[in-house]
């Protein structure tokens, strides 16, 4: 076995060994050797370390920048789902359009939001149950969405609440189980990075603790070399470095203390050269000091002890008042009498730094002094004018800015980014009684709290919880309106908003007066607000307490009343006679009751009254003997003196039932028998009636069933453009083909429709198969369809017209809908909004039936209808009667006054289309010209009357 002295001489003599070992017989050699080894050392320590972090660097990254970066961005998901529902929730409730828009743009914010939060979330979560939980969520998004919009056009249904809320439950489940997944992967990674750093760690220690060791050995040896020169050189080096120039450098060897000894000899000589050199430029730093000075825009002067001027620019001789040259030298006592020069003495004296003056000229100066260390001073003069002048209009614009907000009926609350308070007033103080100074800027929402607890002039802890509710929306990060009593004797509304600088801003509003104007309005909704009556409301309510009590025995009786020539007073007289003589009926009604009898009114000129009693039947015709005998006096009303009479239908319970509904429709048939009678009698419901009663039930159910078994058909009825001779619409017109009746006429069923709701669904069914078939005519032609005040009152007409011209391709200017008076008759607002959204889709409106109705101008003032229809009752006595000739002249004038096309129904001959056509009338309708036709030969009839105008 080989020694280590042969080996380590085999080492030598290969080359680099060799090299190594020639360097190291040096001092610089051994140095290098040293540090060649030790940084040997660490770069293994520093390799080792290196891999370690970034291996635990990288676990780190999936743990925070992955799994945890991918939880937040999937709890944002969250939070936008959230405020998704809040806007959806506040944009359904919203009246005005504008802000309905508003909110539903921020919707669809919010949903682009959603999805850009979920992308992110499943990016870093780089797990496939992760990204397969994230796909769930965006679908089950997609079906609340779709769900959403089926609440906005349909009915709110607690199904479509029920709906929402299933699908909202879903959002919620896949983004909790996203972010447990997520969870789980950062769990892992967590679990992995700690292994490996404890790990890490044994292994950094034991490899610490021997680099330590060998560094140590290394040092001594090195140590050894170099100890003796080192303090040699260190001892001249430190003479040197305290300014001793002229210490004797000792000579060294060839070694390389020897050149660094000589090397202290060279520095020593640059030293003495550079501090030559600094002090040349020193002198010139004080020549560019003073041009400094001198350029300055600030007067400064510098002053001795004895106040002796030793400096100064000519803008300080300026201020002063004297000639620069005069003041050089100068003593600051000389120029006594000028404001600067007196406030330099003051300010020495009482030791003041800086002051502000307004000098005689108008000027206002601003002079600070600082002390030198050999008494003297220093003292910077600027001219501050301009900023005083801002200064004041900055303070008038606070003086108005207080006053408006003094002056706010709202109270106002600004608070900036952390929360503190900015600015508030003094009605915020009021509302919540404390006095306007206890608040101050910078107070958080829990501090105003804690003074309105204690210092309030109300004994109310309602106003502190109402601030703490405020407190709870900020920290969930979401404005908002909270409306609450803070006082027994205030409502208090709090709209609560974030401004663009981060903070948020909140207003308090008084609402006691509104809120006390909706209870009457609750109060007012139980009385007829014409009489003060009970309305049809309370009288269901009565009704159905008197049925419930029928199986104790008591019966009771239903009387419905209806005046006689009512119409003709409202004609003759005008509506504020008739609104009088319903007040005087309503007196005179109920002078005949009993306290234990209910009267009410259910609308327009019908009364209905709930009478209990042990004799139904006697005490029934005791009443309506002496309504009867009221009804005989004529009303003085206004200077006018009405006669009207009454008509009373009479039905017992439970001698024709039980059911209040039933009872109702009874007493209604005995009432039309009692009016078909004679007017001012009195009937009882029988079986005649109940047989009518039935038919009229059997008629509901054939009519409901009409549309699935296939019995309704849609005729047509061409409009002709006088002008022109040609077709320019047709009007849809509903028949119904009866299994066994054969056809019904529309003046039968259509009302039966109405008065059951089926006229919803066959309207429906009407507007589609009409734009259907339009939609097969020439372009020049439109289909108008009949809407009644039914299907207007469920609001559905925008979206039925909707989908009809979807569905059929139809172009919307090609759809009339015509609509009569009473339509607009019920809720005169509600119905002008529904038309105006019609309008905007482009649809065409006409009022039909004009002229027949009490108030038709007022309406076309109200609406810009397209057409206006002349009834055909005018037409068919254009021949006869000048009047109506008249009228007719009249309505086409108002039409073509007011830009509006207008037709005439019911032509029947020659002679009145001619007048028309010469009365300046634009279209005609009527059996003239056709009588209505299946949709299967209205392209014949179009063939066969463009040959006619041929």
């Amino acid at each position: 076995m080989p020694s280590y002295r042969s080996l380590f001489s085999d080492l030598c003599r290969r080359g680099p060994v060799r090299m190594l070992w020639r360097v190291g017989g040096t001092i610089r050699g051994r140095i290098f050797l040293a540090s060649l080894m030790l940084s040997a050392i660490t770069a293994i320590l520093g390799g080792y370390a290196a891999i370690g972090i970034a291996t635990t660097g990288q676990l780190a990254d999936k743990t925070y920048d992955r799994s945890l970066m991918s939880i937040n961005y999937a709890r944002a998901a969250s939070a936008d789902f959230a405020a998704i529902q809040a806007a959806v929730a506040r944009a359904r409730l919203a009246t005005d359009p504008g802000e309905r828009r508003a909110q539903e743009a921020r919707v669809n914010a919010l949903v682009q939001s959603f999805e850009e939060d979920l992308a992110i979330a499943e990016e870093r979560a780089q797990s496939t149950r992760a990204a397969a939980e994230s796909a769930a969520a965006k679908e089950a998004l997609s079906h609340w969405l779709a769900a959403r919009r089926e609440f906005g056009t349909g009915p709110q249904t607690a199904d479509v609440w029920q709906a929402l809320d299933a699908h909202a439950s879903v959002v919620e489940q896949h983004i909790d189980l996203l972010i447990n997944f997520t969870a789980g992967d950062g769990f892992s990674y967590r679990q992995a990075a700690r292994a490996l750093v404890a790990r890490d760690v044994r292994l950094s220690m034991a490899a610490t603790v021997f680099a330590i060791l060998l560094s140590g050995i290394i040092a001594f040896l090195l140590s050894r070399q170099i100890v003796r020169p080192v303090a040699e050189a260190s001892a001249v080096a430190t003479r040197i470095a305290a300014g001793d120039l002229a210490v004797p450098v000792p000579e060294g060897g060839a070694d390389e203390f020897g050149a660094l000894l000589r090397a202290m000899d060279g520095m020593r000589s640059n030293i003495r050269a550079m501090m030559q050199e600094e002090v040349s430029q020193r002198r010139s730093a004080q020549g560019l000091l003073a041009d400094a000075v001198q350029g300055s825009n600030e007067g400064i002067v510098v002053a001795d002890a004895g106040g002796r001027i030793v400096m100064a620019n000519a803008r300080f001789a300026d201020l002063l008042g004297l000639e620069p040259e005069k003041v050089a030298g100068g003593n600051i006592a000389d120029a006594r009498g000028s404001v600067l020069a007196d406030t330099l003495i003051a300010m020495r004296a009482n030791g003041t730094s800086a002051v502000e003056r307004h000098a005689a000229d108008g000027r206002w100066l601003r002079i600070s002094r600082s002390p030198t260390r050999d008494g003297g001073f220093v003292a910077v003069c600027s001219d501050i004018s301009r900023l005083k002048k801002q200064e004041d209009q900055l303070k008038r614009s606070n003086l108005q800015l207080d006053a408006a907000l003094s002056n706010m009926l709202q109270g106002l609350c600004l608070f900036d980014a952390e929360g503190g308070l900015l600015v508030h007033n003094r009605r915020f103080c009021d509302m919540f009684g404390i006095e306007y100074g206890t608040l101050h800027p910078g107070m958080r929402l829990r501090a105003i709290s804690s003074v309105v607890a204690a210092g309030s002039a109300f004994d109310d802890a309602r106003a502190l919880d109402l601030l703490l509710e405020q407190e709870d929306l900020l920290r969930a990060g979401a404005s908002g309106a909270l409306c609450r009593t803070i006082r027994g004797d205030m409502v208090v509304s709090v709209r609560q908003q974030p401004t663009a600088e981060g903070g948020w801003i909140a207003t308090y509003e008084d609402v006691t007066q509104r809120f006390e104007a909706e209870a009457r309005i609750i109060t007012m909704a139980r009385r007829d607000a014409l009489t003060g009556l009970a309305n049809r409301m309370v009288f269901s309510e009565r009704l159905e307490d008197a049925a419930a009590r029928l199986e104790n025995g008591s019966g009771f009786a239903i009387l419905c009343l209806d005046l006689d020539r009512f119409k003709e007073v409202n004609d003759t007289f005008g509506h504020p006679v008739g609104d009088a003589l319903l007040r005087g009926v309503a007196e005179r009604l109920q002078s005949c009751l009993r306290e234990t009898d209910l009267l009410a009114r259910l609308g327009g000129d019908e009364f209905a009254i709930v009478q209990s009693g042990p004799c139904p039947r006697e005490d029934a015709v005791a009443l309506a003997t002496r309504l009867i005998e009221m009804f005989e006096q004529p009303f003085h009303l206004e200077d006018q003196v009405v006669a009207v009479g009454v008509s009373v239908g009479i039905s017992l319970a439970p001698e024709h039932g039980s059911d209040p509904d039933t009872l109702l429709k009874c007493a209604d048939l005995a009432l039309y028998r009692a009016k078909g009678g004679g007017r001012g009698g009195w009937s009882f419901f029988d079986e005649e009636m109940d047989l009518e009663l039935r038919k009229r039930r059997a008629l509901e159910n054939d009519l409901r069933l009409a549309i699935a078994h296939g019995e309704l058909e849609v005729y047509f009825q061409p409009i002709v453009n006088l002008a022109h001779h040609r077709v320019s619409c047709c009007e849809a017109l509903l028949r119904w083909k009866h299994p066994e009746r054969g056809y019904v006429s529309p003046a039968e069923f259509i009302p039966l429709a109405e008065e059951t709701g089926a006229i919803g669904a066959i309207g429906e069914w009407v507007l589609r198969r009409a734009c259907r078939e339009a939609a097969s005519w020439p372009d020049g032609i439109g289909v108008a369809v009949n809407v009644s005040a039914a299907q207007f009152r469920n609001a559905a007409v925008v979206r039925a017209v909707m989908e009809a011209l979807t569905e059929s391709g139809l172009p919307a200017y090609r759809l009339e809908l015509e609509i009569t008076e009473s339509v607009l008759l019920t809720d005169n607002v509600a119905t002008l909004a529904t038309l105006h959204t019609l309008k905007r889709l482009g649809v065409r409106v006409a009022m039909d039936d004009f002229g027949t109705g009490y108030s038709s101008l007022s309406y076309l003032q109200s609406f810009p209808f397209d057409k206006i229809k002349i009834d055909q009752s005018f037409v068919r006595n254009l021949d006869i009667t000048a009047s109506s000739r008249l009228i007719v002249r009249s309505v086409v004038g108002l039409g073509r006054s007011l830009g509006m096309t207008v037709t005439a129904e019911g032509i029947e001959t020659e002679a009145q289309m001619e007048h028309l056509r010469l009365e300046g009338c634009d279209e005609a309708q009527g059996y003239l010209f056709s009588r209505p036709v299946p949709a299967a030969g209205i392209h014949a009839l179009f063939d066969r009357l463009r040959r006619q105008a041929a």
